[in-house]
């Protein structure tokens, strides 16, 4: 699997690493990435709430698998890029891939499955082709599909 570049991301986010983020070894700990991640899919996926109010309540995304490499320590004090970006569209499943850099600097790759999921009937539902529009507009490189 390639290594992403900064230049394959249209969505960003800062985040500033808390003390509290960190562990007994002093460096960030490992959890963090996780949540780092979550910002940033969260953000990416929060415009749709204000073109569909029913987003996030009736239906929406659902983490089903999420994996991280480590490329480097982060130490207090840090301003992080969380870059987000859909790299493939399935029936009702898409891949997710979250970039962590540190002043440009690769620091932590992210690899997620998300579902397209109705709240209320507890099932998988299909993407909607609005909602697969708007993502391909979105990014830089075209998702897989």
């Amino acid at each position: 699997m390639s290594t992403p570049t900064r230049e394959e991301f249209r969505q960003f986010i800062p985040m500033t690493v808390r003390w509290g983020d960190m562990d007994a070894l002093g460096h960030v700990n490992n959890v963090q990435y996780f949540r780092y991640g979550e910002s940033g899919r969260i953000a990416y996926f929060d415009p749709l709430e204000k073109d569909d109010p029913k987003f996030w309540k009736e239906y929406g995304i659902i983490l089903a698998s999420m994996a991280c490499d480590f490329l480097a320590q982060v130490h207090y004090p840090a301003e992080l890029e969380i870059g987000t970006r859909v790299t493939r569209l399935g029936r009702s499943s898409l891949n997710m891939q979250t970039a962590i850099f540190q002043d440009g600097k690769l620091v932590a790759v992210l690899r997620g499955v998300m579902v397209w999921f109705d709240y209320t009937a507890q099932k998988t539902l299909p993407i909607p082709e609005s909602v697969r529009a708007w993502i391909r507009a979105r990014e830089a490189v075209p998702p897989e599909e």
